[in-house]
This record gives C-alpha cells, structure tokens and sequence, in this order.
C-alpha cells in the first residue's frame, strides 16, 4: 500500500513563521520583563545592609506603637456608601455612550426606552437603599 505524503508550499511555512513570529516576540518581551525584575531584587538583597535590631521588628503604625490585637471593627457602612458610589458611577459610564447612539438616526426610541429600563433598576436600589436607611449619617 503507498503511503500518503503531505506535501507544504513554500507559502504555508512561511505562513506559519509568521504567525508564530509574534508570539516569539511577546514571549521573548515576558522573559525580558522577568529577567529584569530577578535581577533588580537580586541585586537589592545583595547591596543592602542586614542590621537586625528588636525596633526594625516592631509593627510601625504611624509613628504610633502597635497596643493590642491587630484585628480592628469596621462599621458597614463605609462599604454601603462605597457599594453606592460603584452603582452610581456605573450608571454615568451608561449614561454617556446612550447619549450619543440616542442622537444617532434610527435608534432613538428603543434606546430611550432601554436608558429608562436602565434608570428603573437603579432607582428601585436607591429606594431600597433609603427604605433600609442606609443613607443616614448616624
């Protein structure tokens, strides 16, 4: 039985030389980048003085001396109003490209409609939000 040989242009290796060329490129650019940074710290551990003493031990808190367990209460609602920020500077990134496709021809009612649908969500959380009194700086 003859056996079936595959046969490759000159066209299809070069094609694949270039194909792979540019990921050559970014490896090449990712071990650089690696080298680099081996070396930086290599190079600090061997320059730098090593002078242990019992205050560079310490924990530095602000110039302050660390007094008890390092676990502190955090009130909520600093992440509430941070979680309220998120929302509404997510609503502003929406807000801005639906203003210019809502001026395009065509798209004018069904983006208003959308915008609106949008908007609805956000209020019914902001509601939420005040019907919980989460918005009240007590």
């Amino acid at each position: 039985m003859p056996e079936a040989t595959v046969r490759t242009s000159g066209a299809d290796v070069q094609l694949a030389a270039d194909y792979f060329h540019g990921y050559s490129v970014v490896g090449l650019l990712a071990v650089i980048g690696v080298l680099f940074v081996a070396v930086a710290f290599g190079a600090g551990r061997l320059l730098r003085p090593v002078v242990p003493t019992p205050e560079k031990l310490l924990t530095y808190e602000c110039g302050v001396d660390p007094v008890g367990e390092g676990w502190a209460h955090t009130q909520v609602r600093y992440y509430v109003y941070a979680f309220l920020y998120v929302i509404f500077a997510v609503d502003s990134i929406f807000l801005f490209p639906w203003a210019t496709v809502f001026a395009a021809p065509g798209f004018g009612g069904a983006t208003l409609v959308e915008m609106f649908v949008f908007l609805g969500f956000l209020a019914v959380g902001l509601l939420y939000a005040w019907k919980k009194g989460v918005l009240e700086w007590t």
